[in-house]
């Protein structure tokens, strides 16, 4: 696993961008910590978190307590929110810590799942597809390792969007638009904040 981070250990994932366009110093090598407190404002946020939610720099176990993490942030965002959505975070985190068998991880993944079946343009519909994720990260965990960093990804992903969703509401309007800019990027804010925990 990776332990600093530098441009060249970037362009090893092929990203859509050279890294060079924000860190100038070829040679600089920092371990991941320094490396994003440095670069977090010069660093689009989102580049940030496609980097670290990789299973090079995560473990299996982390990755999957960061989705859980994820969605929980969004599950506080909905009023009475679905408790087989918070029985499929909890079973996960149980799973990660290994406190749980994959059968009942896979009974709560498929419990939480009718929860996503309802109309797909409410902030509910994605919450609950959150929580979704956050059980089909474990799920992955325990039959193919490579499709871990992208569900934990997707639970980030929904979770940003949720609270985007939520601060614009139904309104279209410059207002409601920066607002839901603002709330992303206050939601890419504390992901970041909680994935360097997973570095101390």
């Amino acid at each position: 696993m990776y332990k600093t981070i530098s441009n060249e250990i970037i362009r090893k994932f092929n990203p859509c961008y050279d890294p060079s366009k924000y860190i100038t110093d070829e040679n600089e090598e920092l371990p991941i910590k320094d490396w994003v407190q440095k670069y977090r404002k010069v660093v689009p946020a989102k580049d940030i978190l496609w980097l670290l939610l990789k299973d090079e720099f995560l473990s299996e176990k982390d990755l999957i307590l960061f989705a859980v993490w994820c969605a929980r942030e969004a599950l506080k965002l909905v009023e009475n929110p679905d408790h087989k959505s918070i029985e499929a975070c909890d079973v996960a985190e149980r799973y990660a810590n290994g406190e749980a068998t994959q059968e009942e991880l896979l009974a709560a993944r498929v419990a939480a799942y009718p929860a996503v079946d309802i109309d797909p343009y409410t902030v509910a519909y994605a919450v609950y597809y959150a929580a979704y994720y956050a059980a089909s990260t474990a799920r992955a965990a325990s039959y193919f390792a490579a499709r871990v960093s992208a569900y934990a990804s997707d639970a980030a992903y929904i979770t940003a969007y949720i609270a985007a969703a939520t601060a614009a509401r139904d309104t279209v309007s410059r207002a409601s638009v920066d607002a839901s800019d603002a709330a992303r990027a206050a939601t890419h804010a504390s992901q970041i904040d909680q994935l360097l925990t997973y570095f101390e």
